[in-house]
């Protein structure tokens, strides 16, 4: 079947000049990890993943064990800035053994400035 590849975005709106740092959770499903964040329905489980760039090189977190951050300067009020976050549910042995329904997953974004 393959991997299933998405995107969303989050948007800031800050004075000009303030310097910030996002970062996501791991999530709020019991067994994830950053190394693989998990969508539940029930006690059934899909494996996907949170990254930084479209290419999938870094696993978006809060910085420790590997993860990275994303960080900048803003423009002003008037010119938000746009991140992107790229996600990914792994084409695996796991995942394709589960079986059809909703999964779902809750994450907390974190905004230092």
């Amino acid at each position: 079947m393959g991997a299933i590849a998405g995107s969303t975005t989050i948007t800031l709106r800050c004075s000009n000049g303030t310097l910030y740092a996002v970062g996501l959770n791991a999530g709020a499903t019991a067994g994830t990890t950053y190394a693989t964040r998990l969508l539940a329905n029930g006690a059934n489980t899909l494996q996907y993943n949170l990254y930084t760039s479209s290419a999938d090189t870094g696993v978006w977190g809060d910085g420790t064990g590997g993860t990275q951050v994303v960080s900048g300067s803003t423009l002003g009020f008037t010119t938000p800035v746009t991140l992107t976050v790229y996600g990914k549910l792994f084409d695996s042995a796991a995942n394709q053994l589960t079986p059809p329904g909703n999964y779902s997953d809750t994450l907390f974004v974190v905004l230092s400035y």
